[in-house]
């Protein structure tokens, strides 16, 4: 059960990070990218935030997260000038990937198909939890 700070601060976190990588694909004029921050969660202790991104077209978004976690510490340094007299401590920032659209888009196939995953349910791969 998240606090009502932990929530805040997530909220907050969520809106910033999310400016941020959005402003950088505008910066760096990438025309066919999305970006954007489905889920924050801050640790009880307010020192780990574990970011869920999904990034559109799919087909590259592991390449991409990649290069978000290496510029993690960048991220984080931006967030503490931008948030400095919001937070005194900006958390630790782990990136992870959110494939909840891709799962959703497989279900919506397999539903116009003829292979009925309710009928059916073993046709459809299962979801990887992390």
């Amino acid at each position: 059960m998240e606090s009502p700070r932990q929530k805040k601060i997530a909220a907050l976190l969520q809106q910033e990070i999310a400016k941020m990588l959005q402003g950088a694909v505008r910066r760096e004029s990438v025309s066919d990218l999305l970006i954007s921050v489905t889920k924050v969660q801050v640790s009880v202790d307010l020192s780990v935030a574990k970011i869920h991104l999904s990034l559109f077209p799919s087909a590259q978004a592991q390449e991409l997260l990649e290069g978000i976690q290496s510029n993690a510490f960048r991220i984080k340094h931006d967030l503490a000038q931008l948030l400095k007299n919001d937070l005194r401590r900006i958390p630790d920032l782990s990136f992870f990937l959110d494939d909840s659209l891709d799962y959703i888009d497989k279900i919506d196939r397999a539903l116009q198909a003829n292979e009925n995953p309710i009928q059916r349910p073993e046709q459809l791969e299962k979801r990887k939890k992390k």
